[in-house]
Parts: structure tokens; sequence; C-alpha cells
């Protein structure tokens, strides 16, 4: 590994496809001259399959970073920007005194130690200064909070060998110890124990428990909130997996829940874990990650194709004959391709599946029952640091459920006012908006229903209702510098409010209407996170390990020698297989689990 950031790993893949070529070509050669026929009149290689990937966000570039290691020529084809849903963007015109325009975001990244696929990409995409490439600009927070309204917020630590605990005063100190006391005195007894031993029914459920029972069964009623204290419900039920699994307990199938607080618990215990529980990038996604990434796949051949819209792909005589797209002059064009990688979000790549390719793979038909919903960034850029804690924090008690995290201070290579903006704003801080249907406390009406101004009021509402709260100024009218609210959400005030950027979620249900990256069509392989992969969240883990099944998919069908993609699964701990076997004969008799009391 070489301080470029360029790993064996992705050497021995490129050396690998080279030599297969080189042998092949070798071979050909040598039985002409064998024949007694001149070196020259040997038969020409194959030309190599042309790939095109239709989407250029995680998974179209997870895609195009596989096949183009492995020798194949690549077009990327994005109808917006290269990096989707991950990307960071500017704040048009904010920039002045040549400093770079504020930097925005559909949401904050959080890349914990769960994922493997991910960051494994990522040691492969060159940094300067980095000897790990891109992965080298992860840092991790050293703890998070839950931050309640009228009460003390929850600070927990992040501990991990090597960090250091974030520095705390006294009064600091004073407050995390109230916050904790708090928590307990409110939440029974008996009720953390019934949420412990609702884990260890998990932990213990055979796979085909989980893909069935727990798969139907909401994790609200999994864990039986409904019955509990309102400090379970929203630490234990909403809290747990609004800030780790980003997804609703109320809707959410146990199978999903469980199984990534599963992993989450061993990550924390530092079983199965690429790195510390919660890890962010160290500078804007583009500048940190998105922008290395493009320059390293155009190094490697990859061609892009950015403002092309894909409306349909066409299907004749058993394959896909044609990605017709739309490109930037809004003429549509039919491109062709020996083989086709789908990485679009599972909403706008249905909308491209014709009647009768459709028919000749019912799995994507399936995809019509997936569901999505609204999950949406908004960024408060400060003209003074608020006194946040040091890593991401959750407002339970918003109506909103809000989760934000205060940026600047995990930029240590950036100087904000310096490097952004206009000078006087020094900090960032980024909000995911979760729950776009329920009231509001400024208003009184949902997200959907108010202005954009009237959301970017409303969430800084109820920011200072979660965090000035205790005697505390941690958000001041004064410091508020200005907002960004995605560009992706169109429409709100209005009765048909748009969001071009919506998120797969995981109601009861959905990991079998999930389809695999290889198709009945064997020139159309499909990726991105709503594929069926081991981690069943719409995550960028998810999308990179789907991309990777697509890869694989594609190889086989060429018949190709390459090696072939990694993907690996969530951590298993061994410890637990036995137990795993023995509820596996319990579930075919039609027993509970062992410690299923009800």
């Amino acid at each position: 590994m070489d301080r470029s950031g360029t790993t064996s790993g992705a050497t021995r893949r490129t050396f690998i496809a080279g030599a297969a070529a080189v042998g092949s070509a070798a071979a050909g050669s040598a039985a002409a001259l064998t024949a007694g026929a001149p070196a020259a009149s040997a038969a020409p290689r194959a030309p190599r399959p042309s790939v095109a990937v239709l989407g250029g966000g995680v998974a179209g570039l997870t895609a195009a970073h596989e096949l183009a290691e492995r020798g194949l020529p690549v077009t990327v084809y994005e109808r917006r920007a290269l990096g989707g849903k991950a990307r960071s963007m500017d704040v048009p015109d904010s920039g002045r005194g040549g400093r770079r325009h504020l930097p925005a975001e559909h949401g904050f990244r959080f890349i914990p130690g769960i994922y493997h696929n991910l960051p494994d990409t990522m040691r492969r995409i060159p940094f300067p200064g980095n000897r790990n490439g891109v992965w080298d600009n992860l840092v991790a927070p050293p703890e998070m909070s839950f931050a309640r309204t009228g009460r003390e917020d929850l600070r927990i630590p992040l501990p991990w060998p090597g960090h250091r605990p974030a520095d705390l005063t006294l009064d600091e100190i004073r407050r995390a110890l109230i916050a904790f006391l708090d928590t307990v005195t409110h939440i029974p007894p008996h009720e953390t124990a019934y949420f412990a031993g609702r884990g260890l029914v998990f932990l213990t459920s055979c796979d085909e428990r989980r893909d069935d029972a727990w798969e139907r069964t909401p994790w609200w009623e999994f864990i039986r909130a409904g019955r509990m204290s309102y400090d379970y419900q929203r630490i234990l039920a909403v809290g747990l997996t609004r800030n780790i699994v980003a997804t609703k307990a109320e809707e959410a199938s146990t199978r999903t829940v469980a199984t990534l607080l599963e992993a989450f618990v061993f990550n924390a215990l530092g079983r199965g874990a690429d790195g510390p529980l919660d890890r962010v990038l160290n500078a804007p996604t583009n500048e940190a990650w998105i922008d290395p990434w493009v320059a390293h796949l155009r190094s490697l051949g990859v061609e892009f194709r950015v403002g092309w819209t894909l409306r349909e792909l066409a299907y004749g005589d058993g394959r896909i004959t044609g990605a017709v797209l739309e490109d930037p002059s809004g003429a549509r064009r039919t491109v062709t391709a020996d083989h086709y990688v789908s990485a679009l979000p599972v909403e706008h790549a249905r909308r491209t599946w014709g009647p009768a390719l459709r028919a000749a793979d019912p799995q994507l038909a399936r995809c019509d029952a997936l569901q999505t919903d609204w999950m949406t960034g908004i960024q408060f850029y400060l003209t003074e640091r608020a006194p946040l804690l040091h890593g991401h924090l959750n407002c339970i008690d918003s109506p909103w459920s809000l989760t934000a995290i205060q940026q600047a201070g995990h930029w240590p290579h950036r100087d904000f006012p310096r490097d952004y903006g206009d000078g006087s704003a020094v900090d960032c801080l980024s909000v995911d908006v979760s729950e776009w249907d329920r009231s509001g406390i400024l208003y009184g009406k949902t997200a959907k229903q108010c202005t954009r101004e009237q959301v970017a009021r409303e969430v800084w509402a109820q920011l200072k209702a979660a965090l000035n709260d205790t005697g505390r100024t941690v958000l001041k009218d004064s410091a508020l510098h200005s907002w960004f609210l995605d560009p992706g959400v169109d429409g709100l005030g209005t009765p048909e409010p748009t969001n071009d950027d919506e998120l797969l979620i995981h109601p009861v249900g959905t990991f079998h209407n999930r389809p695999t990256a290889a198709t009945a069509v064997p020139n159309l392989h499909l990726s991105g996170d709503f594929v069926s992969v081991d981690i069943d969240l719409a995550t960028m883990q998810g999308a990179n390990a789907s991309a990777r099944a697509a890869v694989n998919s594609l190889l086989d069908q060429i018949g190709s020698p390459a090696e072939r993609c990694t993907v690996k699964p969530l951590f298993r701990a061994p410890e637990l297989e036995q137990l795993k076997r023995h509820d596996r004969t319990r579930y075919r008799l039609g027993l509970r689990n062992l410690f299923d009391l009800g």
C-alpha cells in the first residue's frame, strides 16, 4: 500500500483481470505458432463487454469502480449530480472574497463501524497524504446525546480504544449525572429488564424466525412499547431507532431494527467492527470523498454523462436492447451497451421498467410494494459556535423527530470562516427532519403544509425547545446567519408537495419484496439500497454491497475469470450459533423462542 492510498486489493484485481487477458492472447499465439501459422495471423482478442451504469450515486459509483478495476469499459449516466443523496452541495451565491460557497447536503453522513464493504471501497480511493485513501478522512465523535425537551439532555460517551473522552466542564458533568439519574428513575426497572429480555429473544432467534415472524412484527409491538412508560417509548423505542437505524419504530419490522441494533451492540463491544461505532467525514462530503472518487474512476477509464435522465429500459428478445435517456438538451436518445446496471433509487428505477420487462422478471413488479418516505436535511449556519456536544444529538421529544450534528468541530483541516461563505459564518448545524406529517410547535402545521421559510423557522424553534430548556442558551437567534433546505423538496405549503430524494422505509413485509442483484434478464443487473443484501436497511453500505453483487452477477454472465467482489456480511457471534440452531428446531415445531416469555 503506497501513500496515495492505492491498496494491494485494487492492484491485485487489476493484475488478475489483465493477466487473464494477456494469458488468453498468449495462448492463442502459441497455438497458432504450433500449427505453423505466423503470429500475426492469430485471431484478435474479443472486445470487452461494455457496461452502462444508470445512476451515479453510491451504488452506481461503486459498480463503476469494481467494473473498471476489472478492465471493463464503463459509462455512468447520472441525471443530476454524481454522489446522489450522499453528495454535498454548494449554497448558491454564498461564497465571498475567494472563499468557497457554504457547504450543504441532503443529510449528514454517518458511517458506523458495522460497515465493511463501503470502507473497503474508501480505502481504494486515493487521497493526497493518506495512507489508506479516503478511509483516513473518517473521524470518530466521542459522544452522542438524547436531547430532552424540558429536561437535562442525556449524554452518552462512545468509548473506543485510542479515543480521548470529550472534555466536560463541572457544570456539564453535573448536568450529565442529573440526566442519567432522571432517565433511570423514569424508566421502571421492570421495563428495562423486559427490553433486555426482548433483545435476548432476537439474539437467539434463528434466521427462519427472523425472516418470517419478526419480519411480520413491528418493532413497536415486539418491545411492547404501547404498554410502557413515556421514557421507555421515547428513548428505547423511538430514540434508538431514529438515532441509530434511521427508521420509524411504529412501522419498521423487528427484523430490520433488531438486526441493526444487534450489529451496533457488537460494534460497541469491538466485535466484528471496521472501526468505532460512530464515524463522520473530516470535511464536506464531496471534498473528503466524492470528488476524489470521481477523479480516481476517470483515471481508470470510466466515462461520465451528467445531466442524462433514464426514461425507459427497452426490452426485446429476452434482453435489454437499449436505455432510453433524455440528454441535457431534453432530446431523447437510445444508448446501447452489452450490459446494463440499474443503479437508481427504487422510486425512480421502477418507472423505467415497462410491462414486458416486468413480465420477464416478476421480482421487478414486486418492487411496486416497496415504500418510501421523507427524511430530508436542513442546514443552519451560525456566526457563533454553539456549546453543543461533540457528536450527534437526537431531539427525541421533538414533533418532527430531529437529529443533528454541529460540523466544523469535526473538520480539523478546515477553518470554516476562512474557507467558506462570506467569512462571518463559523459553523454549520446540519439537521435531519424525519417526520414530515406531524404538526409542529410554532405553526401547528405539518412540515409538508409549511412553506420553506416556515419549515426553517419551525425546525429552529424545535431545536431551541430541546436545547435551550434547562437554564442554558445553546442556540441564539442573533447567531443565525442563514439556512439551506435540500432543493429536492418542492411545492411545500401547496396541496401536492414533492420530494425528489425520498428514503426507502422498512414496514413489515418489506424484506420479501426486495429484489436480488441478478435478474432473469441476462444483461440487466440491479444495484441500490433497495436490493436484497445482508444489511436490510436503506444505507450507503447497502448501496455499496448491492453494487458488488450486481458486478458479480455481470461477471458470471460473461464468464469472466476476474476475481469476484467480496461482499462481507454483518458480524455473527459464533457463541450464539448453537442457540440459533436450537431455536430453528423449536421454530419448525411451531414453538416460541426459548427466552420468549411474551
